[in-house]
């Protein structure tokens, strides 16, 4: 069933994190950002909302870094429910989709709950104060893969957010599978 995150709650204040990644390291908010800003994404391995757009986030994460923008990816799901998205199976995702960004694991779920995370895909463009501008959608493809030429909605809202230091006042929220909560 396909969950909807809220719509951007501007200048809402980036929580802060430490994370382990799929390339060894360990990260938090300030080792991510640059100067333009940062965007956290929520994904996961086997949500077909995420996997139709997994090019998409490596294109357009390695054009939003050029923009002086930090990128970075984060798994909340429950991985003893969903062992697809286990650590060892986030690793293999960001092999095989050629992410050129960190993948971070949050195993306890603590980050995604400090966020509001919603659902996979779930994007958070913030501006070099991590003030929250945009909490759009990737573009319009949904959870089948849509054309190259589909309007590149997050790469020109955080190009936007790079310039100016503000996100656009209109934005589609994201839709996807919702975040796999443990229980309890």
């Amino acid at each position: 069933m396909a969950a909807h995150p809220p719509i951007c709650d501007f200048g809402w204040k980036a929580p802060d994190f430490n994370l382990p990644a799929t390339d060894g390291k360990t990260y938090n908010l300030q080792s991510l950002a640059r100067e333009n800003g940062v965007l956290i994404m929520y994904i996961c391995n086997h949500c077909p909302y995420v996997t139709s757009v997994s090019d998409k986030l490596a294109r357009d994460g390695k054009a939003l870094q050029e923009l002086g923008i930090g990128v970075a990816a984060i798994c909340s799901n429950d991985a003893n429910v969903y062992p697809e998205d286990s650590f060892e199976n986030m690793v293999k995702f960001a092999s095989d989709n050629r992410f050129n960004f960190p993948y971070l694991h949050d195993e306890s779920q603590e980050i995604a709950k400090a966020y509001g995370a919603v659902c996979t895909p779930d994007f958070f463009g913030f501006n070099s104060n991590f003030e929250l501008q945009f909490r759009g959608r990737l573009d319009s493809s949904g959870a089948n893969p849509s054309p190259d030429n589909t309007p590149r909605e997050l790469y020109e809202a955080m190009k936007q957010i790079a310039k100016t230091g503000k996100g656009p006042v209109d934005q589609i929220g994201s839709m996807g599978c919702s975040i796999k909560w443990k229980s309890g």
